[in-house]
């Protein structure tokens, strides 16, 4: 896919925006772990949280590029603001697939105004990225069920409205969607964590948490394979294009730092070690870019490649990001790892791109297996052609 001008208008749009209403506070959103109501209110207001909400109920939907293109310049200047978006279109693109006429109609115009933030609640204590092992269960009683467990690291918890929550019904799990304030439902501040600390995480309690038939999202059975397969291949995509725009940030106020700052009577642009770490990430940006936007060609083409076309961009990206700050912070030395300079706070970042949405070693396994799968394909052809070749002697 190209990147045609039409897009890079949008680019400019967006990163614009990002400017305006999300760098002034970013920095303070970081060091006070809560994201400001005036950065919300701001995405609300230029229809970015209905990005993946379809017309006709009232969203603003983006095209894939467009969507990569908004992640990008987020990322570039805040990933809890990123976050925010990321989890809100995650339930936002699972909704619209997977939910009953009734359930758009309640949820998707209110996702899409920003009256109502959507998390999704997948993670647990003891179950990470094996999704399968999940404990919380939802025991059938008359009218509904009850839903015991606990759900941890949920991305904006502290701000949602509706919980995209996936339990064990009948031991299969299933998507149900969970309001704010229903009973049985506590939700537990978590902070201090090593990056996005703005992304205002929390902690789910369900006890006795009571939820009607008409919560299931989907089917019963269908909560892993559909309905989570939606969410986090929304969320690995918006995080890859996230993680260019770190990596990016990283660049821009490196080149910045060095053509100002003097040692041994040079600029430091004039050291060779630094410049070949500058161009390590110059090309660590705009391959991860490319593979973003290859990416977003799959997506545009449904084609079946698209999720392991998602997991590589998002472990390159994911991978190039934290090197790009990792050179940020050596090159700016001391000012790197004070509150003075933003690329500590892109660093610490960078290294959660590298857990969230599937682990740089989940997505090593899934791509490694695809290619697996690619080769065994490959070979009944090429024995094929071989014994072509023999039987007609090479003619």
């Amino acid at each position: 896919m190209s990147v045609t001008s039409g897009h890079e208008e949008r680019q400019r749009q967006f990163c614009e925006f990002a400017n305006r209403c999300v760098a002034p506070y970013a920095d303070r959103m970081d060091r006070e772990e809560e994201l400001a109501t005036e950065v919300a209110a701001a995405l609300a207001a230029a229809g970015y949280l209905g990005a993946l909400v379809p017309a006709a109920h009232n969203g603003c939907p983006l095209n894939p590029l467009e969507f990569g293109l908004l992640n990008e310049e987020l990322g570039r200047v805040c990933s809890s603001t990123r976050s925010l978006l990321t989890a809100h279109s995650m339930v936002c693109a699972a909704v619209a697939r997977w939910g009953s006429d009734e359930q758009r109609q309640k949820w998707l115009p209110r996702l899409a105004s920003g009256l109502a933030i959507g998390a999704f609640a997948l993670t647990e204590p003891e179950a990470g990225s094996d999704a399968a092992a999940i404990v919380t269960r939802a025991v059938p009683q008359s009218g509904g069920f009850v839903i015991h467990g606990r759900k941890k690291w949920i991305t904006v918890g502290q701000l949602a409205e509706i919980f995209l929550t996936i339990v064990k019904l009948d031991d299969r799990p299933t998507a149900v969607l969970i309001e704010r304030g229903s009973d049985g439902l506590s939700i537990l501040p978590v902070s201090g964590m090593l990056g996005i600390r703005a992304a205002m995480l929390a902690e789910l309690e369900l006890r006795d948490c009571l939820v009607t038939e008409a919560n299931i999202l989907g089917h019963i059975g269908f909560g892993l394979n559909a309905v989570a397969a939606t969410a986090l291949d929304i969320g690995r995509y918006s995080v890859a294009w996230g993680c260019v725009g770190i990596a990016q940030a990283c660049l821009d106020l490196t080149l910045a730092y060095v053509s100002t700052r003097k040692q041994f009577g040079v600029f430091l642009k004039e050291h060779q070690l630094i410049r070949r770490k500058i161009a390590n990430m110059v090309a660590g940006v705009r391959s991860s870019r490319l593979m973003c936007i290859e990416a977003a060609q799959r997506r545009v083409e449904n084609h079946p490649d698209s999720i392991v076309d998602t997991c590589l961009a998002k472990y390159v990206a994911a991978r190039e990001s934290a090197a790009a700050a990792a050179a940020a912070v050596q090159i700016h030395g001391a000012l790197g790892c004070s509150g003075e300079s933003s690329v500590a706070r892109y660093l610490r970042d960078s290294q959660v791109m590298q857990i969230i949405e599937g682990s740089t070693q989940i997505q090593q396994m899934l791509i490694a297996d695809q290619e697996f799968n690619r080769h065994q394909a490959r070979q009944p052809r090429r024995v094929a052609a071989a014994r072509r070749e023999l039987a007609t002697g090479g003619l």
